[in-house]
């Protein structure tokens, strides 16, 4: 059976077409959800988009945090649901504690976008599994708020404990403490990304087709599990 993975729209998503389209390519089943109904729909995973979400009022997914889809996606993912929160995704994740951290302006003051070099720092998340620890990888990034910032306990335990799942390579384009580009839980079923892996599934639009890993990944684990 397909797996449904559910991509949200939030007033002010940009990118929740360029998810589903990322879920159909990797041989998956999108499932539009909208942000102010609770019901899931029974999908097996969730994708928070990029975007704007509520025009990015008080602090970038402030409110996005606690949209009604939220409080069914917050318990979801408390008792395993997979959830990858992608760039505004991210925000609005560690926004509602699921993930450790903020994201705040960069440091630079300015909007950022370009083509970005990664490493891939695991392979043991539901999102990251078709990569290898280590990896060198191409995709989109752009972004405005997305210097991730935490205390160094809380880095700490990141590193110790095989969290950070992806790290900006060449430079650092917005300050993101010890250059980290996504985070993961400690069950590693949620997945927070700054760079838009959705804008890497096909030749066509993106620099690479390198981003079409994270929802190969996920696909693959629904059907292991």
């Amino acid at each position: 059976m397909t797996a449904r993975i559910g991509v949200v729209t939030f007033p002010g998503s940009l990118d929740d077409r360029d998810a589903q389209r990322g879920v159909r390519l990797a041989g998956g089943e999108p499932v539009a959800l909208w942000h102010g109904e609770h019901d899931l729909q029974g999908v097996d995973a969730v994708v928070l988009p990029g975007g704007f979400s509520y025009g990015d009022y008080l602090r970038c997914g402030a409110i996005a945090r606690f949209a009604p889809v939220m409080r069914e996606i917050i318990a979801g993912a408390n008792a395993g649901l997979p959830v990858l929160g992608i760039c505004n995704g991210f925000q609005i994740l560690c926004e509602s504690h699921l993930l450790p951290g903020a994201l705040i302006r960069n440091d630079v003051r300015r909007f950022v976008c370009r083509d970005q070099a990664l490493r891939i720092e695991t392979s043991s998340t539901l999102w990251t599994g078709d990569y290898e620890a280590g990896q060198r990888i191409v995709i989109p990034l752009k972004n405005g708020e997305g210097g991730y910032v935490a205390d160094e306990a809380t880095l700490d335990e990141l590193e110790r404990s095989g969290r950070v799942v992806a790290r900006y390579l060449d430079d650092n384009p917005n300050g993101s403490y010890r250059d980290i580009a996504g985070v993961a839980n400690a069950a590693g079923n949620v997945v927070g990304l700054m760079p838009h892996p959705e804008h890497a599934v096909e030749p066509l639009t993106g620099p690479s087709t390198d981003g079409l890993g994270f929802f190969t990944s996920i696909l693959k684990s629904l059907v292991n599990a």
